[in-house]
């Protein structure tokens, strides 16, 4: 008889978020695959389970997966945890899943702690309807593009991403999204948690000078479906960067991702009003 793949999610910090349940079944399976084996044996330690530990991770996903689901046909249950939250949401689990369920495997999952859910039940942004988009490219263009792709997107947009590279995705954010509402969780659950609230560019300003660590959950508001930006705003927009010394090209780069508006469009308008035509 095969044995059953179990989905148990962990603390994404303060170990008293494992339910009673998790930790029963992190005890009386045979096996534990572990993303790191070194961050989840301290979570057992915590707790005195002795259960065995496997690597299971982003280098060896595709071979290990095939490893346990024989282990699981042979009638071995094993329990999938990721370094914190709940495995398959953003971490790797999802080829282990499919191969179990191609192979027969009854395959149970826990509920439990979740970066996404317990940043957005706190953000003071609409939940009725998100849009989890994970981990943002970690390259300049593609991340652009991606996020262009989301300008449109009514729903509430949700993103994982690393301290090194928050300023960077909040900027491009700026120029894209325009500057809409938005929350910032930093470190959720654990001593230094934190939330920071308001418009994109006051919320750059807010982290421009720190020293930012930890995990962080980046939520947008989506757009109204309405047009992003009126005339006199754009007038007023073109009219303050130009005083910043900022060229016409520029000029309709920037404002042209930020409002998806023509860059040629943009471009005539601000020659305009700078007085300006175009060169022969």
């Amino acid at each position: 008889m095969a044995g059953i793949l179990y989905i148990v999610p962990t603390p994404i910090g303060n170990l008293d978020d494992i339910t009673l349940r998790a930790l029963r079944v992190l005890k009386e399976v045979e096996l534990i695959a572990a993303e790191d084996t070194r961050h989840t044996q301290h979570l057992l330690a915590h707790f005195g389970i002795k259960t065995p530990l496997t690597s299971y991770h982003d280098h060896n996903e595709r071979g290990k997966a095939r490893t346990l689901v024989e282990r699981l046909k042979s009638g071995a249950s094993i329990a999938l945890v990721s370094d914190a939250g709940t495995p398959a949401i953003s971490d790797p689990g999802y080829r282990i899943v499919v191969d179990a369920i191609q192979a027969g495997i009854q395959v149970v999952p826990l509920p439990g702690a979740s970066a996404l859910t317990t940043a957005l039940s706190a953000s003071g942004l609409p939940t009725d309807r998100f849009l989890f988009e994970g981990f943002l490219p970690a390259k300049a263009q593609e991340r652009k593009a991606n996020l262009q792709s989301l300008r449109g997107e009514v729903a509430t947009l949700v993103f994982y991403e690393g301290p090194h590279r928050l300023l960077d995705a909040l900027n491009d954010m700026l120029k894209i999204f325009g500057d809409r509402d938005i929350a910032v969780a930093r470190e959720l659950t654990k001593v230094h948690e934190e939330f920071l609230r308001g418009k994109l560019s006051e919320v750059i300003g807010a982290l421009a000078d720190r020293d930012i660590k930890g995990e962080i959950v980046i939520m947008v508001r989506g757009t109204s479906g309405e047009a992003q930006v009126s005339d006199e705003e754009l007038h007023g927009t073109i009219r303050q960067l130009a005083g910043n010394g900022m060229g016409v090209k520029e000029i309709a780069e920037l404002l042209g991702e930020r409002y998806g508006l023509a860059k040629k469009e943009v471009y005539k308008v601000a020659l305009d009003l700078k007085g300006s035509k175009p060169a022969k």
